[in-house]
């Protein structure tokens, strides 16, 4: 973790008002509540609005399971996101992807072992990281599997994970219990 404590400590539900309440609830699991969405409780109305964005994200997009956690895993390990690579290794695996991916998904694109559409996704998402703009090479490569509405969402996965990754750091957020960090 960058930060070893938080900067924006979880909001206690104890201090939660029905506002809070009427958002936190719903995305609660078995009483279990993530870190980020206790952090962001103290910013309501923001969590309010991403969480729409990020819900089509993460539940709604047009891309497999699989090439979305590709994706979100590579965006996380590049923003160097702790947090969202601990969470997303778990819903990776639940995806289909394999241990020996999840590890390959650090090393990127020139990593042996990748076929074309995967090395296309990591490097799309190298490219979105470092320049904003997928090269029209890795467009075509993309395309060849992906119709319009599967692009955007490439982009938007990508940014969305950018984004979240940069809340996760900048706020300090912890790994939640039971979830581990990475294993460089």
């Amino acid at each position: 973790m960058r930060l070893q404590k938080p900067r924006v400590p979880l909001l206690p539900q104890a201090e939660w008002n029905d506002e809070v309440r009427s958002v936190l609830e719903p995305i609660s699991k078995n009483g279990m509540l993530y870190n980020i969405f206790r952090t962001l409780a103290r910013h309501i109305k923001g969590l309010k609005r991403w969480t729409v964005f990020a819900n089509h994200v993460l539940y709604k997009s047009t891309l497999s399971p699989r090439d979305r956690e590709i994706l979100i895993l590579r965006i996380g390990w590049l923003c160097d996101a702790e947090y969202e690579w601990g969470q997303h290794v778990q819903i990776g695996k639940r995806a289909g992807l394999t241990d020996d991916e999840i590890l390959r998904i650090g090393a990127g694109p020139n990593a042996p072992g990748w076929s074309e559409h995967d090395r296309a996704l990591l490097r799309a998402t190298d490219e979105l990281h470092r320049d904003a703009f997928i090269s029209d090479a890795t467009w075509a490569l993309l395309g060849k599997r992906y119709n319009t509405e599967q692009l955007v969402d490439v982009i938007f996965t990508v940014g969305n994970y950018n984004l979240v990754s940069m809340m996760l750091n900048s706020l300090g957020v912890q790994l939640d219990e039971g979830i581990p960090g990475y294993r460089r």
